[in-house]
């Protein structure tokens, strides 16, 4: 995951200080899918594109379902995420922070297909 450009990569700590939590209550964002981590060199982290304000960007969590729907992994989900797609003109967590959660939603889902 590493290489994906311009990545801004927060750990457990980071969002524990940014949104005001306990590590247990992040670790319980991340099991609930509200937010999607990857363990990179070890360490889990999580996009800091997946956070707006200082709380989870809300239209994730329908958004990895549809994706867990659409047989994604959760490695394939993060990189769907956060690489440009041709249909959209931007990454998928872009499109959504712009408001554009049922769009997003209909590419995830019929890429599954």
């Amino acid at each position: 995951m590493t290489d994906l450009p311009d990545v801004n990569w927060l750990t457990i700590p980071d969002l524990t200080e940014l949104l005001g939590l306990k590590v247990s209550q992040v670790r319980r964002l991340i099991e609930d899918r509200a937010l999607l981590a990857q363990r990179i060199d070890g360490v889990w982290k999580v996009p800091a594109a997946f956070i707006a304000g200082n709380e989870p960007l809300g239209e994730l969590r329908g958004t990895l379902v549809v994706l867990g729907d659409s047989g994604f992994s959760d490695d394939e989900a993060m990189r769907w995420l956060l690489s440009p797609e041709d249909s959209l003109g931007v990454s998928p967590v872009d499109a959504l922070r712009a408001g554009r959660k049922a769009e997003v939603r209909r590419v995830a889902q019929a890429l599954g297909f």
